[in-house]
């Protein structure tokens, strides 16, 4: 496996703008607008809201948020550069947000995600996920499915 580090970031360094850039591009190809939930990058630059990138060699390659939500946690914006994808980026960026989740003392964590999704629904399965309502302020939509991990 290749070495990468994980760090906080800001959502508006350009390495981490583009992994958001790409993210919402994808996101706007697969599902109608009013389906697509995440974060505008102004968004994850607010209070209560956590934001990491992997990199390696200053280039980089995912990125993960953590919302903290009244009683849980949420992970939001959730993307790993398709060229760096199958090095164990998207494991180690749910490890870390859920390490930061549990030093934040939220019991619970959750996500919303793209139905056809399907890789990150097992990514998520791997670390414990499972469906489960729909929760939050979010719509209900054939689009979306949600999950959640006690922690």
């Amino acid at each position: 496996m290749s070495e990468f580090t994980i760090r906080r970031a800001n959502p508006r360094e350009a390495g981490a703008t583009g992994l958001l850039q790409a993210s919402h591009g994808l996101l706007d190809s697969m599902f109608p607008g009013d389906s697509n939930h995440y974060l505008s990058i102004d968004g994850l630059c607010m209070p209560g809201i956590h934001f990491f990138v992997a990199e390696r060699g200053g280039r980089s390659l995912g990125c993960i948020a953590l919302a903290e939500r009244k009683g849980y946690g949420e992970l939001k914006s959730m993307f790993v550069n398709p060229d760096a994808r199958g090095m164990g980026i998207g494991d180690a960026l749910v490890d870390h947000a859920t390490d930061v989740a549990q030093e934040r003392n939220l019991g619970m964590l959750k996500l919303e995600s793209g139905n056809t999704l399907e890789h990150a629904h097992r990514l998520y399965r791997r670390h414990g996920f499972s469906n489960c309502e729909r929760f939050g302020e979010y719509p209900d939509s054939p689009h979306s499915i949600f999950m959640e991990k006690a922690l």
